[in-house]
Formats: C-alpha cells, structure tokens, sequence
C-alpha cells in the first residue's frame, strides 16, 4: 500500500494542504522543516483516520482536528493500487478497511523502566496505541512481553509433543535479526558491539528484563543510554509486529531523536531496508542530516519539505528533486556551512566516489558526493561558491575549453570516467601486483576497444545529451575527435573515450584489485591534483 496523493482541508495548522506526486518507488517518505513548520499534522490526520473520533474534549472531540470551529475538517487519500479514501468530520468514504491499516508511533515513546504494565491482547487491533498522537507511547512494554512469549512458546510447545524445540530456528527468526540490526546501526567489534544476550521473565515481585551485553559486560535496558533505548524501541516493534504492518502505511514522528548523524543515516537506511515490507510505505518527519543526506540518496526516498508555508494558504507540495542539496539547509544553514569550511574547497563529485576522492588527502578539499554529471553542474551553476568534478564522458577538447571558461568551479576529468583513472595500467602498475603484465592488459583494453566500437557509434547521440548543452553559452561540436579517437590504436589517445565501467571484470578480477588502495596511489593522485589545482 503507496500514497500517491493526500489533502487535508481545515485541519490543525492548514487551511488547505495538499502533497502530490509521490512515486510508487517511495518506500520512504521523508517530511522536512523547522520546528512549528506542520508536519506532524500529517501525522495526526492519519492518527484520525485509524482512530476515528478524538475523546479529549467534553463534546464531540473534534475541535482538537478543526483550524476553524465552524467548519469540519477532511482528509482525502489517493494510493497507487488505484484505492480512494476521504473522511469528512465522522463520514467515511472508499474502503473501511484500509483506515485499520495506518499504524503510527509518536515522539514521546521512550520507556526509560522496563514495568509489568503490559496488556499484549491489545496488540491484534493496536489497541495499545496512544489515545491521541500527542500522548505517551508506551507500546515497547506490550513488544518486550511478545517477545518474550514468542520466544517460550517457541521453545515450551515441542515439550509437550515429545519433541526437540528447534532452537537454530528461534535464533534465526527472533535473536539474530535483532542483533545484525543493532551492529548495522551502532557498528563496532565483538568487544564494543552492543547486542542482546538474554531475557529474564517477569515474577510477582520483579519486572521483565532485557540484558544486552557489550563485549564481556552485561547491561540490563534500564541502564542503556537514551540513543540506545531508541533504537531498541524501534526494532523490537518491527520484529514482534512485522506480520502486521504488511500492505501498511507506517507513521513514524521524529526516530532521530538522541542520535548523532552518522547513527540517524544508519537508523534510517536499515530500517527502511530491512524492516519495512517492500508492500508497504514509512512516514517520517525529522530535521537531522543523517536522515535528510539518506533520503536524497536513497533511490526508495522522496523528500517533502514544509518550510516556511503559509498555513492559511492553499499549499501544494511535490517530493524535493534529488539534485536539491539546498534541503541539507533544514539541518545545516548554508552560510554556517561556508563559515565552517571557509578555508576548504567543497567539491560535489558524481556516483558517491567521494569517499575514495577523500582518501587522497587534498589539502584544503572536502568532496561530496551526487548522482550523477547533471546534478554536479546544476549545484556548481546555481552557486558559484561550490566546485564540481565530473567525468569527461563523451566531451570533446573544444567543448571541455568552453566549459572551463565560462564555469570555471567546474573541473573535468580528461579520461572517460573515474574508473579510468583507477584501473590505467600505470596506476595498477605502481600496486606491483604479482599477476600484472602491463602490456598484455593494454592489448586486452584495445581489443575490448575495438570490438565494442560500432555500439559506441549507435549510442553516442543519445550518449552525449548531457546538462551542459542546454544552456546558451555551451553548444555541442562535431563529433569526430571521438570518433577518430577510438580508431586510433594509440592508448592515450582511444583511452579518453573508452568507458572503463565496461571492461570485463573478469580480467580485473583475478589481479584482486582493492579501489581504496588503487585510489592512493601516487599515480592517482598526481593525475587528480592536475585537474584540480
């Protein structure tokens, strides 16, 4: 179950928003924006929708939802399974059923004691969730007692059939998912890894216990930090609920909470990978870079950003394009950004090599990953304060030379692409690996030049239909350097053109090459100081 599609209509804080245009892909949908900016009004229409009435007020309750109290409010959903709902004060239109498949968890869900006030009956119908989307959400004690039943029955029932609890099986379906997810997130060795090692149950006189062990010590949940408890809180009710939330729409508020960036992309991208079933679609609203650099990376992601809107116009919002780096502002102001980095180039850099352009050590340099050529040029036109590299792909001299004078943050790479830097025999050469011979992997390149030949003619057109070429002040030139380049049996010369992504991987298999070493060469990084310097 996708949205495509919703509006709210006098409800909370809008008059009138609408948020169109979702793609079926988004696995994620990422809501962004200051504090007050409204995104949890989302939230709490899909809060109304699941609960039906609001009962914390003395009449009919729902003037907690109404923005004007004379007007009712509605909510209109459109999914891609070609599905329409709308709820118009206590009208309900479309599917009754799918109203029960909205399943969300408030910001205020840390439990900091384990307590035996739990009721997991209530689990079936989410009858444990909060009475309002602005109350405490206590549901992890109900995830702990599931857990733990889940687990004794698994191990109990086969006793009274005389026969052998399956005890691989418990490990592999309730403790090993757990725990992969906990090393995923937090990372670390055997000795600093944090993991669940044991439970104990509950007894008349003392809770339930989780114990989590972190190399030889024993730490019981009560014990753990705040960051901590969050992202257990998060995973046990993934895994004690997944068979609920399939064909689901997930409602998350602020999951961020208490962890440090690198945490917050890790939290996000195993949750979004692993936890949520491909049939179903996660709400988030966050203002953390972790989740906000995730979200733009992420091709399961769409970004929709809530700041600084008008509440009492109409609004129509539309998922951030990928190429928008100005959304990272909602975490990190741009010109605190600069401030920070003032006496650093910040240069974007295509297909996330910029962990291996960062290996280098440029001084002075910090790289940041993008998509792809066209989202390099735009960020570098749009501010000029930014520096780009790309790949030279099917660029010719003379179009390189007006690119550098009228973009001059714009650097470009003089072989086909960054593989080809990484995989020149004269870098592998400077690695001295045992099974290299120099010139029988120049003839291989050459006779792998010369039979892809005729497709490169076919493609090139289409190939060469780069960004650049749609401004006014860069126009594309006959193509016959290249052509008569990949003819050529010189090696310089054909290799400018020739993709290196393209080579059999066979051949470089067997050198057991490693990019992070082939990227630290003194090859590699003369060659990239030249283009720049």
């Amino acid at each position: 179950m996708k949205i495509q599609e919703l509006e709210i209509v006098n409800f909370k804080r809008f008059s009138h928003l609408k948020i169109s245009k979702i793609p079926l892909d988004a696995k994620l949908v990422l809501l962004i924006g200051s504090n007050g900016s409204g995104k949890s009004s989302i939230f709490d229409s899909f809060d109304w929708l699941s609960k039906g009435r609001f009962k914390g007020y003395p009449t009919n309750g729902d003037e907690y939802y109404r923005k004007d109290i004379g007007k009712e409010s509605s909510l209109y959903i459109s999914f891609h399974e070609d599905i329409k709902i709308r709820k118009t004060g206590n009208t309900f239109e479309g599917p009754f059923e799918i109203a029960k498949k909205f399943f969300g968890r408030s910001s205020i869900r840390i439990v900091p004691r384990i307590s035996n006030n739990s009721n997991v009956d209530a689990v079936i119908t989410d009858g444990d969730s909060p009475a309002t989307y602005i109350d405490n959400d206590s549901r992890f004690l109900n995830d702990i007692s599931l857990y733990i039943n889940q687990i004794d029955f698994a191990l109990r029932e086969p006793v009274f059939k005389g026969e052998q609890a399956d005890t691989l099986k418990i490990f592999q379906d309730q403790i090993k998912p757990l725990n992969d997810s906990l090393a995923n997130i937090f990372g670390g060795n055997e000795e600093t890894r944090i993991r669940i090692a044991e439970y104990r149950n509950a007894t008349p006189s003392t809770n339930a216990q989780l114990i989590f062990k972190k190399g030889e010590s024993k730490i019981n949940y009560d014990l753990l930090s705040h960051g901590e408890k969050q992202v257990i809180i998060l995973l046990l009710n993934f895994l004690v609920r997944r068979k609920y939330y399939e064909n689901s729409i997930i409602f998350i508020d602020e999951m961020d909470c208490h962890l440090n960036t690198s945490l917050q992309y890790r939290l996000l991208e195993e949750i979004v990978d692993k936890w949520i079933p491909e049939n179903s679609q996660l709400w988030t609203a966050s203002h953390a870079l972790g989740f906000i650099d995730f979200a733009k990376k992420s091709k399961q992601a769409s970004t929709i950003d809530f700041d600084l809107l008008n509440f009492d116009l109409d609004q129509e919002l539309y998922p951030n394009d990928k190429e928008d780096v100005d959304i990272y502002e909602i975490a990190i102001p741009k010109n605190l950004l600069f401030e920070i980095m003032s006496k650093k180039r910040i240069i974007f850099c295509e297909n996330q090599n910029d962990e291996f352009y960062q290996l280098m050590n440029i001084k002075d340099c910090l790289f940041v990953g993008l998509t792809d050529s066209r989202e390099v040029f735009l960020q570098i036109k749009r501010d000029k304060r930014y520096y780009g590299v790309r790949d030279r792909d099917y660029l010719m001299s003379s179009e390189i030379q007006r690119l550098k004078n009228y973009y001059p943050n714009l650097y470009i790479l003089q072989y086909y692409n960054f593989e080809n830097y990484l995989y020149h025999p004269d870098n592998i050469e400077e690695l001295k690996v045992e099974a290299f011979e120099k010139n029988e992997y120049i003839k291989e390149i050459r006779k792998q030049k010369n039979n892809s030949y005729e497709n490169i003619l076919i493609n090139l057109k289409a190939a060469r239909s780069y960004e650049e070429f749609k401004t006014d002040k860069i126009k594309s030139d006959n193509i016959d350097e290249i052509t008569q380049s990949l003819k050529s049996e010189d090696f310089e010369t054909y290799y400018k053109f020739f993709d290196m992504k393209k080579f059999s991987k066979g051949y470089l298999e067997k050198l057991n090459l490693s990019r992070t070493n082939l990227c630290q060469t003194s090859w590699f990084k003369l060659k990239l100081e030249e283009i720049l310097k």
